[in-house]
């Protein structure tokens, strides 16, 4: 697999010039248009989905199943997804009627943002690069792709193709490292969306302040998992287990340490060494040919070795690393207290700390003290337990009773929150990010009849004119916070009141129905 040749520095202004054109030509406003590129997009990756398998596990040491299960499967239903979709998503939308302003027509057009970059990790290098440009596509954008430069033989691959299927006056790759995304990040973007760690995504960040470029984050963090001890242990275990070695622990959504009250821990630990023989069961284990997969690099392994050696856990299952291979076992490691090694920050490997706590309550105190994490795991039949849970913290995503394929549900979004991330893609929710919503009215001329009020010169009169036509109607005051005991006692007095109004209300109408029989007798 050939390596992929880095952009020329100077070739980046004319490849962004060249886009700019192509967007401007105005060829990418067609529906069609972007319907075609769709297809070639999805065909890209169909046809050479043994060479992105190949590619990916030259990266990453990935089994094929991982990379046909996780990128090329998941991004063809994706883009199918968008494809299926982008004729309703691309139509203009009506504000809800306003009896002011519905003679002026007003309207929401989906407009494309322009020229926009999309900067893609090494930990799913395909599944976090062509959905999302296909989002760009159907939203009507040129678009410039950074791929990782942690992962060369798939980055020359997408590059390779996308010349190949792909039109070129609207979609380019650039491949390069700091000095390339540096050059592209000079550039004015109609949206900038990063997907990456936390301490780039500064520096990106401020890149794009400096060209007021509107700028997308998709980060990570430490996704807690909350065990509640009369769950289904076996399948906690199972999936827990899965989200933490699949990818190597690769995954910005991979469970990354676990919360368990102090009496459960061991029963845990129990029941995630039998899903491990399980999941290899050869006595080479987790290191088989073609079961697990490696570290991206070497960095990163010795990154995750490190925590592993100054941590004051203790060790229960693998423990394993051996930097020739790139090769990490899967980990588990129990007695883990806050400030550990293995607690500061996310570590992005096959090792699962374990985190005993004295109750629920504690668990959820030590993930609020702490950065919102990208999303948050809960193993757990009783809907209580998950409503805490779940009422209590923050996170990108919240998920009960599964790990890791949160990105993947169709229709609903996936971001972060705060340091986390921020913004919504997948399906809709990428289209929407690209898309700028743009508001419009045509307002007739007969319009002055009704508002000649807002013109020079202003008048008493004018003024009683815009109270009438245009100022709200509010709500009733509140006669105090929700909930406190004067507010109580006034709803309380409330309902006495109409209490004692109807009883008034039935009385008056005895005696009148009364007084008009003796009427009646007295005629007699």
């Amino acid at each position: 697999m050939s390596k992929p040749q880095y952009t020329p520095l100077d070739e980046i202004d004319k490849i962004y010039d060249e886009l700019r054109a192509g967007f401007q030509s105005g060829k990418t406003k067609s529906i069609e248009y972007r319907k075609y590129l769709l297809v070639q997009l999805m065909y890209m990756v169909k046809d050479n989905a043994e060479r992105f398998e190949n590619a990916l596990k030259e990266d990453l040491g990935r089994p094929p199943f991982e990379s046909h299960f996780f990128e090329i499967s998941a991004s063809l239903t994706e883009i199918k997804d968008t494809y299926s979709h982008i004729d309703k998503w691309v139509k203009s939308e009506k504000p809800p009627f306003s009896l002011n302003w519905s003679a002026m027509k007003p309207v929401i057009y989906k407009e494309p943002k322009g020229v926009v970059l999309i900067i893609s990790p090494f930990n799913y290098p395909v599944y976090l690069t062509i959905p999302v440009l296909a989002s760009a596509i159907a939203a009507g954008n040129a678009v410039v792709v950074k791929p990782s430069e942690s992962t060369p033989a798939t980055s020359a691959l997408m590059a390779e193709l996308a010349e190949e299927y792909l039109d070129t006056s609207v979609v380019r790759f650039v491949n390069g490292a700091v000095p390339e995304t540096t050059r592209l990040l000079e550039k004015p973007w109609g949206h900038i969306l990063y997907t990456g760690g936390g301490r780039v995504a500064k520096i990106i960040s401020a890149a794009a302040a400096k060209t007021l470029s509107p700028i997308s984050l998709e980060l990570g963090g430490k996704s807690p998992v909350f065990i509640d001890p009369n769950c289904d242990i076996k399948l906690a275990a199972r999936r827990i287990l899965w989200g933490k070695v699949a990818n190597a622990g690769q995954t910005c959504v991979a469970p990354d340490y676990v919360l368990v009250v102090e009496e459960f821990q061991d029963k845990l630990i129990q029941a995630l060494k039998e899903v491990y023989k399980e999941f290899y069961p050869t006595a080479e284990g987790s290191k088989a040919e073609g079961v697990f997969a490696r570290m991206c690099t070497v960095q990163g392994l010795k990154r995750v070795d490190e925590f592993l050696k100054n941590s004051k856990g203790e060790i229960v299952l693998g423990g394993e690393v051996d930097e020739t291979d790139k090769f990490i076992a899967p980990t588990v490691v129990k007695n883990i207290r806050p400030g550990d090694s293995l607690m500061n920050e996310e570590i992005f490997g096959p090792v699962l700390p374990i985190m005993p706590v004295k109750d629920l309550d504690e668990a959820i105190a030590y993930v609020n003290s702490h950065d919102h994490p990208l999303t948050l795991y809960v193993f757990s039949q009783d809907s209580k337990f998950k409503e805490k849970v779940f009422r209590n913290t923050q996170s990108g995503s919240a998920v009960a009773n599964d790990t890791l394929i949160i990105p993947a549900v169709e229709g609903i979004p996936f971001g972060g929150i705060g340091p986390s991330g921020s913004g919504y893609h997948t399906g809709k929710y990428g289209f929407d990010m690209f898309t700028h919503l743009r508001a419009s009215i045509d307002s007739p001329g007969w319009i002055d009849m009704v508002m000649k009020f807002r013109y020079p010169p202003y008048t008493a009169n004018k003024r009683k004119a815009v109270n009438r036509v245009l100022s709200a109607r509010l709500p009733a005051r509140p006669i105090a916070p929700p909930g406190t005991d004067i507010d109580v006692e006034q709803k309380g007095n409330a309902w006495i009141k109409w209490f004692l109004f109807l009883v008034a209300t039935v009385i008056s109408g005895g005696m009148l129905k009364r007084g008009t029989v003796l009427q009646k007798l007295r005629l007699k």
